[in-house]
């Protein structure tokens, strides 16, 4: 009687063989091998990088701005004209003129006095700044005759109130000494007028002073002179 090899020895002995079982592989019925199963990763979704959070508009701010007053315009003055000084006042309490208490009121450049004594306006004069507040103020001489021989010539300084002269301060220049010429400029006036040197008699004249007066509160007072010489 003929004996036949049962199946599964068969079987074992194709996997001795090719050395396919027990190393993680599997067999199949057919006798092949297949291939040890690994871990596939999981798919991923790609990273990408999450957008800004969005603000909206900025809130309007709640505080007021502080805010600054316009200075005022500067009132513009007109500046005083030398025909103005025809009906000035010349002299006063504070600042009195030749030893007269109170003022000398001008009419039409002349002031006379119950003593027969006289003032009158010279032709010269100036007009300019001369205290720094931006309004054009005047100078002008005056000459004082008091019945005798003697006129006494003094500078007259008009503070401009508003375009109206005002009695501000004075400077003697002493007997028969006649101006020729006042200027004012740079908060200065020149005045140019004649003197004579030590030891001349008082009508010899003989030299042509230019003096610089500055005025300082209520003194006009000269800072510098030059002299030349001066033939009638």
């Amino acid at each position: 009687m003929r004996r036949t090899v049962p199946s599964f020895a068969i079987a074992a002995l194709a996997c001795l063989l090719t050395a396919g079982c027990g190393a993680g592989g599997s067999t199949t019925s057919a006798g092949t091998t297949t291939a040890p199963a690994t871990d596939v990763p999981a798919a991923t979704e790609p990273v990408t990088d999450a957008p800004a959070p969005t603000t909206g508009p900025a809130a309007p701010s709640t505080t007021t701005p502080s805010t600054t007053p316009p200075k005022p315009t500067p009132k513009k003055v007109p500046a005083l004209t030398c025909k103005q000084l025809a009906s000035a006042h010349v002299g006063s309490i504070e600042v009195p003129y030749q030893g007269y208490a109170d003022y000398l009121p001008l009419s039409e450049g002349v002031w006379s006095g119950e003593d027969g004594a006289t003032v009158t306006l010279q032709k010269p004069c100036g007009i300019g700044d001369l205290d720094g507040d931006g309004a054009a103020d005047a100078v002008g001489a005056v000459a004082l005759k008091a019945g005798g021989s003697g006129t006494f010539h003094t500078l007259v300084v008009w503070h401009n109130a508003d375009g109206e002269p005002v009695y501000r301060s004075l400077a003697d220049l002493g007997d028969r000494t006649p101006v020729e010429s006042i200027s004012v400029s740079g908060g200065a006036a020149k005045v140019v007028w004649l003197t004579r040197s030590d030891g001349r008699g008082m009508a010899e004249l003989d030299i042509r002073r230019t003096s610089i007066y500055r005025l300082s509160g209520g003194t006009f007072t000269e800072t510098s002179h030059t002299d030349a010489p001066y033939t009638p």
